[in-house]
């Protein structure tokens, strides 16, 4: 099924997304998409979705099931509280990515902004993904409570910048950070430090960074060929005690 989104207000757009799923179709094409926010939000069925054009923010929030292919840039909220399914981005994505994230696949294959991964959590077998191919501003994992954030460093529209920015893991107390060729130690927050890969490690992010590569079409030897770290939170309640001490 194909819809011409051009001029289309969002509410009226999502509409007729929703009815479509409900009507059973499994594959759907829009065109023209400038700037519609809410795309795909709540959709639990195994629906494809491809975005031509730039999605507005709030794509894809407490999706759960359906896959979501954007062919050039995405904007702010991506996955918000999402559940299950994928969205796959072929350009550069915002800032707040995964917010809340607790489970399913997310695939940027360039930079990425502010706050990505913030509150991701996860719960037995849910464990969200999210995988930024290029560079990654301020506040990466921040208050992250479980699940899997990777940071590439290559794809990237600004070679000069810097791999990540500043307050890097900020109160995160669960889950786990690979990144590509190192990190910048002078970045990060004090409540996370920085570890070799153990092979069950290596094992999970061969399995994580292969699916990206299928996604984007991309070499995932020359991806895995540099040494990865991890970044993990040094403490289960980093701010316990400003709030609840400890007795003595």
């Amino acid at each position: 099924m194909k819809i011409n989104a051009q001029g289309i207000y969002y509410r009226d757009l999502n509409a007729t997304i929703r009815e479509a799923v409900l009507a059973g179709t499994d594959q759907i094409e829009l065109n023209n998409v400038n700037g519609q926010y809410f795309i795909g939000d709540g959709v639990n069925k195994p629906v494809t979705i491809t975005i031509n054009g730039v999605p507005g923010n709030d794509l894809a929030a407490f999706m759960n099931g359906a896959t979501i292919i954007v062919n050039e840039n995405g904007q702010d909220n991506i996955g918000n509280t999402m559940n299950a399914g994928k969205v796959i981005v072929h350009g550069h994505a915002g800032d707040v990515l995964g917010y809340g994230m607790r489970g399913g696949k997310i695939h940027i294959r360039k930079d990425v902004g502010y706050r990505v991964g913030i509150h991701m959590k996860s719960y037995q077998e849910n464990k969200p993904v999210l995988i930024a191919g290029g560079k990654a501003g301020d506040f990466f994992g921040e208050y992250m409570a479980g699940g899997v954030l990777i940071l590439l460093g290559m794809f990237t529209d600004d070679p000069a910048k810097d791999k990540h920015g500043y307050l890097f893991g900020t109160g995160m107390h669960g889950g786990v950070i690979y990144v590509r060729g190192g990190v910048d130690e002078s970045r990060l927050a004090k409540e996370v430090g920085v570890f070799e890969l153990d092979d069950n490690d290596r094992a999970e992010l061969e399995g994580y960074v292969a699916e990206f590569c299928q996604d984007f079409k991309l070499d995932v030897q020359e991806v895995l060929k540099e040494r990865f770290v991890k970044v993990l939170p040094r403490s289960k309640r980093p701010y316990g005690n400003m709030y609840c001490p400890m007795p003595k």
